[in-house]
């Protein structure tokens, strides 16, 4: 224990929001420190990373590497897809943020998805530990989510988030510290670009990358009616010559595109407003819900939702930070947010 604690004087401890997009670390006192594209390069056939391909340098890679390289995304629908990258990304970004390489042994908080199993929760916990973490703590988004955005979960009243993030959807109504009822769904961000590259298949016969996908949801992008429509030209490959190719796409098309996946989003949110309690409902009448995560950002997203429930809807001001804020927010009280945290131990 002794030891433990001379360790600790030597340690940066951290927060970890694993995304699947993107991975963001904050460290207490000093808030968000990295972030990054949860992207690795590897050799093809091989899990041997490339030097210095991890995060931007890799993104900028997807879609463009030599046979003999492979960019991939390590995480899937908010869980490990491939354990040893994983690992190796973790320890990448836990050395980034704390440089030293003696007594190197933080604790962490790492967020992850309200409804994946104990064997996709275990894996996380395992992936961290190989990284020679002193403790490894799991907290559940929605609630990392709530507390980044500031809302009064440990209180007794009922606090809706939304965290639409890059391969979930995480839906909760909170209180007293913990989620009363949600509804985890692995349709977001990612969803929304797969949407965008089959509208162009299917109306234009035109294949784009996922990074075109990505920026047109960014550019034009829309869930709503915009007071101004907006247009902008996409380049890919005509899938019948095979030679590269250009079109001017509208904003009205890509909200089009978007419908199915932002419809999945609203009925997560109504099936978890059905079985909220009717004195948690009262409170959502007034207090209403939170947007989180990059979803929020897509134009439109939180008037159509207004629109559907009925329920007043706040974006957080940087939802893409929220859910790594909250994870520094819990690591500064442990003790007090203990009976939402997950540890290793309860999972052995």
């Amino acid at each position: 224990m002794i030891f433990d604690n001379i360790l600790g004087l030597f340690s940066i401890d951290m927060g970890i929001d694993l995304g699947t997009a993107n991975t963001l670390v904050c460290v207490q006192g000093e808030g968000i420190v990295l972030n990054e594209p949860s992207v690795v390069a590897v050799r093809k056939g091989t899990n041997r990373v490339l030097d210095g391909a991890i995060g931007l340098a890799a993104k900028e890679m997807l879609g463009k590497t030599p046979g003999s390289i492979v960019a991939i995304r390590p995480m899937k629908n908010g869980v490990i897809a491939d354990f040893d990258i994983t690992q190796a990304m973790l320890a990448y970004f836990i050395k980034k943020v704390q440089k030293r390489t003696y007594f190197y042994r933080p604790r962490v908080v790492i967020a992850v998805p309200s409804g994946i199993t104990a064997v996709e929760k275990r894996a996380v916990i395992n992936a961290a530990e190989r990284t020679s973490v002193r403790r490894v703590y799991l907290i559940e988004e929605p609630i990392a989510a709530g507390m980044g955005a500031g809302l009064p979960i440990m209180e007794p009243v009922g606090s809706m988030i939304v965290d639409v993030g890059g391969g979930t959807t995480e839906v909760a109504v909170m209180s007293l510290g913990g989620i009363v009822t949600s509804e985890s769904i692995r349709i977001a961000g990612d969803e929304m670009d797969e949407a965008i590259i089959q509208y162009m298949k299917r109306t234009y016969n035109m294949m784009i990358g996922e990074q075109t996908s990505e920026r047109v949801k960014i550019e034009i992008g829309s869930a709503y009616p915009l007071e101004q429509e907006r247009t902008m030209i996409v380049k890919g490959r005509d899938l019948m010559a095979g030679l590269p190719r250009k079109v001017e796409i509208s904003s009205e098309e890509i909200r089009e595109a978007l419908r199915e996946p932002v419809n999945a989003i609203i009925e997560a949110i109504k099936m978890t407003l059905e079985r909220t309690a009717p004195e948690l409902a009262a409170d959502l009448v007034d207090r209403g819900l939170t947007l989180a995560g990059g979803g929020a950002l897509l134009r439109g997203l939180d008037k159509v939702i207004a629109q559907e429930t009925g329920l007043p809807v706040c974006v957080d001001p940087d939802p893409l930070t929220a859910v790594a804020r909250g994870t520094g927010v819990f690591l500064e009280n442990l003790d007090r947010y203990s009976k939402a945290i997950e540890s290793e131990e309860d999972e052995g």
